[in-house]
């Protein structure tokens, strides 16, 4: 039977194969339940089992079956160390030894399931113990001295079959490094980039632990720090936010960890919660213990003596081999994957830096220079311009110009402009005018107050510093640009910055070019209108006009607000002009507007312009009449009919000399002479609540009442004439002449319309006119004043306000009351009813002739 045995053990090929065989042969001497085969490992002096009998084991059904084939047992613990002590098999029995000290797990889980003897024997190689043979019976007698006589003679014959099991094994593993190896290695001919890397990583680390996760980490720039560059998490599972954080993390080298495994030629083991008590407050080991990974390996990697990163692995065993065969091939082509990735940024930078270079040189304005720079840093550095300041005209405050929109609203930083302006002289200001290279900061709280709340945008992208650059042309300066960022290169961005200041000089020039074309366009086409308007002298001599001309006269030369009072039609647009014109403002053109000719909507914009995108169809900026009238006299034509909103911000113009264009923030100083014209009583519309007294009492400095045509009868015949001569000429005719008859219609009508209506009715019967003289006009019947007229008593008795009318009748009339152009023609009655009334109302001579 021994012979046939040791022939059989010869055949052996799968390790497991031999304790089946070995039992089978051994059952036909003795009964027994089942056998093991433990080895010993003299590293970590303990041993473990090696040849398992899983068909007959009496055990395989205890709950802690998968975790004794599994487990490591102490050798200096009393049991096996009575085992080794043996010349030969020792029986023991179960009951005796199960509840003794250190007594090992695997006998009381045999005791359980019903072993009660277990025969124990060294399994030798030369002199050197390799391990033990496990024999287990559940019959109470135990073994006898014979078969432990045959276990005795067999041992050697299993100690050589498991040295050579051994043997064999590490041969095959040896072959399957090589043959793992080699595969990675055909595998690694064909990356070209990181993704391609990450695939071929990826397979072969599945293949030594397919359940566990890895992270390479290459070493960044800065030469101190670490930052991941490829993982896997594998099949454990992780909070997304946690692992977000650590992926997005920079890590210094020296953190204990990392530095031990960048100055280690060999990988090392590390146990995940050991190192969390040691006191190790890094995040990466927090998010390995909430993954479950209980150990990993770091592993350096090298491209030749230079390290360019590690490997982390989770993973319980370590084989030396395998993994510096992987960490060798994956340094090499991590090395020409960055050295690949470095060329082909710079291509693509200088392929930015030309497309930049052309694309500034066409820049006209503020939006073409924020989008071409915007690209450059974007494509560049992965970020924008957080601010752009540029110098004001007292070369000592800086003020936002452009700025990044993710994070700000125009609106908002115009409101706020003098708190986000910053002054030459704060020091971390003059740290960048001083450098003539970009400059990186800290950023604190006084600079995140400062640089438009830096901080949202730092919460935003976890960027503690920022870059800031002076902008010059020559040795000019013009302001500077602060940007966020973590990989901004300083030459890179000081040669944009040249470029920008270039770009910035010639936007600055083309708006101050645009702007002062827009004014001029604005006064010419302003200047136009008013010179398509025939200019009219001033006509009359009476002496209700001559009290005029001499209140032209005092007021003119002085800077003093000019309120014309009268009726509609009365000239009060040439009366302004004639006080401008005799004014030391003359050699300026006068500006109008008429506040009755537009909606209330828009005569604020009318006067004082707006910025673009002030409100809807605002699409650009617009220079009001206020800014156009600087330096010269500004006529404000119907002034009564001005909405009380605007009311308010032009008596602000009238007393602080100073406005602001809707939709803006600038303060403009203004030197600008008033003169207001209105048809209403002021008076009146101030007691009714529609006039504004503070504006009244502004405006009515210096008051001039116009008299109206049916008070100045003596100047209807030189009107008459002036008007005459014009459009005859207009037209084409010769001078067309009044009679007499005609004359004594004009000076009887009362011209409720006044010298405009007058004028309307020569041009109209001069363009009628068959012949050289007209001798008849064809006139209303207008009986009574205007209903309109502001200064006529209107709370008299009827019989008070009939007397005053006849009386002012009989005064147009110079007091002749019968016939044609006589009192009673103009009132319609008949002459006898007319003096029946004068008695009945007292009227006298003196009463007409008085005047």
């Amino acid at each position: 039977m021994l012979l046939d045995l040791g022939n059989d053990i010869t055949k052996v090929r799968d390790k497991n194969d031999l304790i089946v065989l070995f039992s089978d042969r051994i059952k036909s001497l003795m009964h027994f339940t089942h056998t093991i085969v433990t080895l010993i490992d003299r590293k970590d002096e303990t041993y473990k089992p090696f040849l398992l009998d899983h068909r007959a084991s009496a055990i395989k059904d205890h709950p802690e079956y998968d975790d004794m084939v599994k487990a490591c047992f102490p050798l200096d613990e009393p049991f096996i160390q009575s085992v080794l002590a043996a010349g030969g098999p020792v029986d023991f029995f179960l009951a005796d030894i199960v509840d003794a000290p250190q007594s090992p797990a695997f006998l009381r889980v045999n005791f359980e399931k019903g072993i009660r003897h277990v025969l124990m024997t060294t399994l030798r190689t030369g002199n050197q113990p390799i391990g033990f043979i496990h024999i287990y019976t559940d019959q109470e007698g135990g073994f006898s001295q014979e078969f432990k006589d045959i276990v005795q003679r067999i041992t050697p014959q299993l100690s050589s079959a498991v040295s050579n099991i051994i043997k064999n094994e590490e041969i095959l593993q040896k072959e399957n490094e090589k043959s793992f190896l080699l595969d990675f290695s055909n595998d690694m001919t064909a990356v070209r980039s990181r993704e391609d890397l990450a695939v071929v990583v990826k397979k072969a680390l599945r293949k030594l632990n397919p359940e566990g996760g890895y992270v390479i980490r290459k070493i960044n720039e800065d030469g101190v720090t670490m930052s991941a560059y490829l993982y896997d998490t594998g099949a454990s599972a992780f909070d997304p936010a946690l692992l977000e954080r650590v992926l997005s993390e920079k890590y210094p080298i020296n953190d204990g960890l990392q530095n031990r495994i960048l100055d280690s030629y060999i990988p090392l083991l590390f146990n995940v919660g050991r190192e969390l008590l040691r006191g190790y407050n890094l995040s990466y080991l927090d998010l390995w213990e909430n993954m479950g990974f209980k150990t990993m390996v770091g592993i350096a990697l090298r491209n030749g003596n230079a390290n360019i990163g590690l490997l982390w692995l989770s993973i319980d065993e370590i084989n030396i081999p395998i993994l510096q065969g992987i960490c060798s091939q994956i340094a090499i082509a991590m090395g020409n994957i960055m050295a690949n990735e470095d060329i082909l940024r710079r291509q693509a930078e200088q392929q930015l830096m030309l497309t930049f270079s052309n694309d500034i040189t066409g820049v006209k304005s503020k939006s073409d220079l924020d989008h071409v720079v915007s690209n450059v840093l974007q494509g560049l550095f992965q970020t924008r311009i957080a601010v752009m300041y540029l110098l004001a005209e007292d070369q000592v405050t800086l003020r936002p110009y452009l700025f990044d929109r993710q994070f700000f609203q125009e609106t908002e930083v115009a409101e706020h402009e003098e708190f986000y302006a910053l002054n030459i002289n704060e020091q971390h200001i003059k740290l960048v005018f001083e450098s003539n290279q970009p400059i990186l900061m800290d950023i604190d709280e006084n600079l995140e107050a400062k640089c438009l709340k830096l901080s949202i945008q730092r919460e935003q992208r976890g960027i503690n510093t920022v870059y800031a650059s002076a902008l010059r042309l020559g040795e000019q300066n013009l302001g500077m640009v602060w940007m966020l960022g973590q990989q901004i290169s300083g030459p890179l961005l000081q040669g944009i910055c040249a470029q920008i200041s270039t770009a910035v000089s010639n936007v600055l020039a083309h708006e101050q070019i645009l702007r002062l074309k827009k004014e001029l366009e604005d006064e010419n086409d302003y200047l136009k209108q008013q010179l398509n308007n025939d200019f009219e002298e001033i006509v009359g001599g009476g002496e209700a006009m001559q009290q005029v001309y001499r209140l032209i006269s005092l007021v003119a030369e002085i800077n003093s607000t000019v309120l014309l009072l009268g009726e509609t039609g009365t000239g009060k647009e040439l009366i302004a002009k004639a006080v401008h014109n005799a004014s030391s403002r003359k050699e300026k053109l006068m500006i109008k507007v008429n506040c009755a000719a537009m909606p209330a909507s828009l005569i604020e914009s009318e006067l004082f312009g707006h910025e673009r995108g002030a409100f809807t169809g605002a699409v650009e900026r617009r220079i009001g009449k206020f800014e156009l009238a600087n330096n010269s006299t500004l006529f404000l034509d119907e002034v009564g009919e001005m909405p009380l909103e605007t009311q308010v911000k032009l008596l602000r113009v009238l007393q602080e000399k100073e406005m602001e264009r809707v939709g803006g923030k600038t303060t403009i100083k203004l030197n600008v002479r008033i003169i207001a014209a209105t048809n209403r009583d002021l008076e009146a519309e101030v007691k009714a609540g529609r006039f504004r007294s503070d504006l009244y009492y502004r405006l009515n400095v210096f008051p001039i009442k116009l008299p109206p045509l049916r008070d100045r009868r003596e100047d209807i015949e030189s009107l008459a004439g002036f008007f005459l001569s014009k459009f005859s000429k207009s037209i084409g005719k010769k001078t067309v002449k009044l009679s007499a008859n005609a004359l004594r219609q004009l000076q009887a009508y009362l011209w409720p319309g006044n010298v405009r209506e007058l004028e309307h009715l020569i041009e109209r019967s001069v363009i009628l006119a068959t012949g050289p003289m007209i001798t008849e006009f064809f006139l209303p019947h207008a009986t009574r004043a205007t209903t309109d007229d502001p200064m006529r008593p209107s709370d008299l008795p009827l019989e008070e306000v009939e007397r005053m009318h006849i009386i002012q009748v009989l005064r147009r009339c110079g007091g002749k009351i019968s016939g044609i152009g006589g009192a009673a023609d103009i009132l319609g009655i008949p002459g006898n009813t007319l003096h029946s009334k004068m008695r009945k109302l007292g009227i006298s001579k003196a009463d007409y002739y008085a005047h």
